[in-house]
């Protein structure tokens, strides 16, 4: 059975925003304005950072998923957990009814960060909080002669991903040397998108470069789908991160930290955080270190 082929439906291009008071620098990758466009996904944005970072803060109704692009990020929650993430480490973390959380530089030094937010359904927004370290050491790699496929999710091959989702999820970060042409396999009603960490390439007959992420939407006759990612007679390496999932499809209520379905769910988490059903902010000092 031939296997069909995506397209890509649109591109976009990071947006720089500078710094502001938690971090040196900001883009965003993908902003909240047209959900519906994105579903599942909802923001992803990527930050430098040093101090003071990002202090305890709450979350609910999402699973944020955090990739250490280069440093060393520390991090914490009320539920106990806490450590270090190290390059190419990814912390898959669903807040489910609520956790209270902090994320810095170790040593105030630096960190530098991809976060995405997945939504999840009204059924699960309530679920148990999890946390869930996938270091980069211990994710299984499909390599063939010139292309490295890193399973951080979901299936590629014979091989899974270590996440565990509430919502289901492929994710990998996809390594491709000069000239290589890869055809990689998703899920046919899954939402796509392929963002260029590095180096550039054409994906499905369009061509990129680092910071600009191709979408490609749901082919909701297919079971399985391939989209074709070629470099040509270039320098360098090309990384792309890619991520897909089924589109939720419903109303999507977003204030600060808190993603839900109604505004007045929204209004509800925020007393539920205030009066303490979040459990309380730690007071635990932050990580030592020779």
């Amino acid at each position: 059975m031939e296997i069909p082929q995506r397209i890509v439906d649109r591109v976009t291009t990071k947006m720089r925003l500078g710094p502001d008071t938690q971090v040196d620098d900001k883009a965003v990758i993908l902003g909240p304005t047209q959900p519906e466009l994105t579903d599942p996904f909802l923001v992803l944005s990527e930050d430098w950072i040093s101090s003071p970072g990002f202090t305890w803060h709450p979350h609910r109704g999402v699973e944020t998923v955090t990739m250490v692009v280069d440093g060393v990020l520390e991090h914490g929650d009320n539920a106990g957990n806490a450590g270090v993430l190290t390059t190419g480490d990814v912390q898959w973390m669903t807040a489910g009814r609520g956790i209270i959380h902090r994320e810095h530089a170790f040593r105030d030094e630096r960190a530098h960060t991809l976060q995405l937010w997945v939504n999840l359904p009204g059924e699960r927004k309530l679920t148990g909080a999890r946390y869930q370290d996938l270091h980069v050491t211990r994710r299984p790699v499909v390599d063939r002669e010139g292309v490295s496929i890193d399973v951080i999710s979901g299936r590629a091959g014979d091989v899974v991903g270590p996440a565990v989702n509430e919502w289901p999820i492929s994710g990998a970060v996809i390594t491709l040397e000069p000239n290589q042409r890869l055809d990689h396999v998703l899920p046919g009603r899954d939402r796509a998108f392929l963002h260029v960490l590095e180096g550039r390439t054409t994906i499905a007959r369009r061509s990129l470069e680092a910071g600009q992420t191709a979408w490609s939407d749901p082919l909701p006759y297919a079971l399985v789908s391939s989209i074709a990612l070629e470099t040509g007679d270039q320098d360098t390496k090309t990384t792309v991160m890619v991520f897909s999932g089924e589109p939720i499809r419903e109303p999507v209520a977003m204030g600060g930290p808190f993603v839900m379905n109604t505004q007045e769910e929204i209004t509800q988490a925020f007393r539920d955080f205030h009066g303490g059903l979040f459990g309380d902010v730690p007071r635990q000092a932050r990580l030592k270190y020779r």
